[in-house]
């Protein structure tokens, strides 16, 4: 069976991906700089690759033996010194780079929905960045963009715990939000599929902003109160943050403000629900009766 190696294995998608791989049996590693998180895994030491992906020589020889890489390397926001060129772009390069001195014949970079017509944000132009490099690289290749995880999702959550949800213009732009297992999965299942280089993917369900509040509040059993801002708020608060506050902190921002301001609907797939994952998370969030 193909021997994979994942790099990111202790992050949302990663840990989900070594979970998917446990359950197939299939030859594998986990790669990440903290070995006691991926012990937490359930991994033994020898399913372990220890390293840091942002320093190349940690990364000399621990490739070998590998067919198959899969990175999904990447920061949210940027801290501890590092960048977006740094994580999303740099260390991915190195890991590329390491795979083919390795020999690895496949690599399967995880980027987003609609990066391509991304570039102008600091987050994607590291992200796709990286993906040029890939795909001009000579190794085989699948680039996954998938569209906002469920974990994303908690942000309308965490708005309706205080009773109302705010959007933006009308709230009618679409998305389908996928679970990291469902993704653990479409990636997997790729991979067993020859010449496919672009997988664009999301959850069974297309939504509009205004339904996923509506799911968020009532998980919480809150009264439907869904507030329209209007969407020249948005587009200023993008504006401002990029004139007044540092990378830092408009990186993020600009990359949700921006989503919210456009459809993001892929191709369906899986089976877990986003209304079910808002109710495990309201049990989990909600206050205890008194």
């Amino acid at each position: 069976m193909t021997k994979i190696i994942i790099a990111g294995a202790t992050g949302y998608l990663g840990s989900h991906l070594v979970k998917a791989l446990q359950m197939r049996q299939q030859p594998f590693q986990a790669l990440g700089r903290n070995r006691q998180k991926l012990r937490r895994q359930g991994l033994p030491d020898h399913q372990i690759i220890q390293a840091e992906v942002t320093r190349p020589d940690s990364l000399r020889g621990q490739l070998a033996g590998a067919e198959v890489l899969i990175s999904t390397v990447g920061i949210t926001r940027q801290q501890d010194g590092l960048t977006y060129m740094d994580v999303d772009y740099q260390a991915n390069l190195n890991l590329l780079e390491e795979a083919q001195r390795a020999g690895v014949k496949k690599m399967v970079y995880v980027s987003a929905i609609n990066g391509e017509g991304m570039r102008h944000l600091k987050i994607m132009a590291a992200k796709e960045r990286f993906v040029d490099a890939l795909k001009v690289s000579g190794m085989d290749y699948l680039i996954v963009r998938p569209n906002g995880f469920f974990s994303d999702m908690k942000d309308f959550l965490d708005m309706a715990k205080g009773g109302r949800v705010y959007l933006f213009g009308s709230g009618e732009f679409k998305l389908n939000p996928i679970d990291g297992a469902d993704l653990a999965e479409a990636i997997l299942e790729a991979l067993d599929t020859p010449g496919t280089r672009e997988l664009p993917v999301g959850g069974p369900d297309i939504l509009t902003q205004n339904e996923i509040a509506a799911l968020a509040l009532q998980a919480l059993d809150q009264p439907e109160k869904i507030v329209h801002l209007p969407d020249w708020i948005r587009r200023a608060t993008i504006a401002l943050a990029r004139l007044f506050t540092s990378a830092k902190t408009y990186g993020p921002l600009e990359f949700f403000l921006t989503m919210m301001g456009q459809d993001n609907v892929a191709p369906r797939y899986g089976d877990h629900r986003l209304e079910s994952f808002f109710r495990q998370q309201a049990d989990t969030i909600r206050k205890p009766e008194s």
